[in-house]
């Protein structure tokens, strides 16, 4: 365990310039809008620690490591890492994360640390501490093996992986999958972008929609302020109600299903002001009334699936590598900017489901 200023220093010393090294972190975030980085782990070769930020508090002497092109950071699942570590040390990068090499490579597209482990190395890893309190010290030794091992297998995994897409011709695909990751943007939200989180908003006519992007936008700045959960400030059932039902007054405010007497009392006035700033005429236009899916729409979706499907059987991948649901749809509706039409997967699937459509 390194919680000391100075071994922090040596260890950065000892990492300058590796080619590799293998990382990891422990993080709370239930009661803070911010992650609390609660742990490091960091695997050079055979030499595996862990690194207190809580004790510690600057981490300035692994920025050059972290940051560092000459080294690969071998990581997984690292998005929620790498958003984490985003005001600690900067953006982390390069990064080989086995999680996704290994969808490319035929694993499941999610698959765990774990079981990668387990499937590749044949290695078993305990579970006794999934739900352990990462920002309590001191942590026990068993606590703390348990971290370590969330770093000791990366590198081999990487080795193994990286020998399978090599032989199926894949390393461009995993560069390209990869490359995604060295966006700083993409880990942090932009309050005015904050809407596009918050499911059950489609059908919506315009004022109500452009009403959820301005509560949406608040609430994300009344997070990031007081940094706690958005779901503290306000729900999204109830940021949805507030958009259909359109309270104008504190008592309709407050007769909203689920809707908390404490953020009518803190928040009431500004949520009824934002109501009142859009523009929606009392009473308002009638919701738009759900259409039923155009059944021509629905067959060609399914059969883009199906197309899809057939393209990663071939493929030995799982259909959701290559196009989610989502796509789809958009696709069968005549958008053209999807990730199916781009890079890789444009040979391997976009053509044939533009064949089909």
């Amino acid at each position: 365990m390194i919680d000391s200023a100075d071994a922090l220093t040596a260890f950065a010393a000892r990492a300058a310039g590796a080619p590799a090294v293998a990382l990891d972190t422990e993080f709370m975030r239930e009661k803070t809008y911010r992650a609390e980085l609660c742990l490091l782990q960091i695997a050079i070769g055979a030499e595996p620690v862990c690194i207190d930020p809580l004790a510690l508090q600057d981490l300035s002497p692994l920025v050059p490591l972290l940051t560092s092109p000459g080294t690969i950071k071998v990581m997984h699942a690292a998005r929620q890492d790498l958003e984490v570590l985003l005001p600690a040390v900067g953006l982390v990068a390069p990064v080989f994360d086995t999680q996704i090499a290994a969808a490319l490579a035929g694993h499941p597209a999610q698959v765990g640390y774990a079981e990668l482990a387990r499937r590749l190395l044949g290695v078993e890893l305990p579970k006794a501490h999934t739900r352990t309190d990462w920002s309590r010290r001191p942590l026990s030794p068993e606590q703390q093996e348990y971290a370590l091992d969330d770093v000791r297998h990366l590198t081999a995994l990487r080795a193994s992986l990286l020998d399978t897409l090599a032989a199926k011709g894949r390393v461009a695909w995993l560069e390209e999958e990869l490359a995604a990751l060295a966006n700083a943007d993409a880990l942090r939200v932009d309050p005015e972008d904050a809407w596009r989180k918050i499911k059950g908003l489609p059908g919506l006519d315009d004022g109500r929609l452009e009403l959820a992007k301005s509560l949406a936008a608040w609430r994300e700045r009344r997070a990031i302020e007081r940094n706690r959960p958005r779901g503290w400030i306000l729900d999204d059932l109830v940021l949805r109600e507030i958009v259909i039902r359109l309270p104008r007054s504190p008592e309709a405010l407050a007769g909203l299903p689920e809707m908390q007497e404490s953020v009518v009392r803190k928040s009431g006035e500004e949520l009824l002001e934002l109501v009142s700033q859009s523009g929606i005429s009392d009473p308002p236009p009638p919701l738009p009334r759900r259409e039923r899916p155009d059944p021509e729409q629905v067959a060609l979706v399914k059969r883009l699936a199906e197309t899809c499907a057939e393209a990663a059987k071939g493929l030995e991948i799982s259909p959701e590598v290559l196009a989610t649901r989502r796509e789809l749809e958009k696709l069968a509706a005549g958008k053209r900017d999807v990730s199916l039409l781009r890079g890789w997967r444009a040979s391997v699937v976009g053509e044939k489901l533009l064949a089909a459509i």
